[in-house]
């Protein structure tokens, strides 16, 4: 019989989720901004909901939604410090969120119908 580390083995499965998850989680920040934010800001925000989420992971997830036209970025100069990039959801990035839920929603109700024996 194999012993694995549980600690280890925690870590790994935290770290798949967050992947999974991390651009339904961006898209939805962002569509709930009032202005556009930049990727501290964002990763700030998301921390103080979720630890587990690591702002270095953040950043490629940003530059993919971007490359694939759900986010528009400019970049602006700041006084304290290097220039920002500002992001915003585009109308293709709140079609994809709105689809995106709806799959969220599903894999949700199957893992909450499952973890609990099939009982609601």
């Amino acid at each position: 019989m194999n012993v694995i580390d549980t600690g280890t083995f925690d870590r790994k499965f935290q770290k798949d989720l967050n992947a999974g998850i991390a651009a339904l989680v961006l898209l939805n920040v962002l569509s709930q901004a009032t202005e556009p934010m930049y990727g501290y800001q964002i990763a700030k925000f998301i921390q103080e909901e979720a630890s587990t989420v690591k702002q270095g992971t953040l950043y490629p997830v940003l530059r993919t939604l971007e490359s694939n036209g759900q986010l528009e970025s400019e970049v602006e100069p700041s006084i304290s410090g290097p220039p920002r990039r500002y992001y915003r959801i585009t109308e293709a990035g709140r079609n994809t969120l709105e689809r995106w839920r709806s799959i969220w929603n599903q894999t949700k109700a199957l893992v909450d119908t499952v973890a609990t024996g099939g009982k609601k």
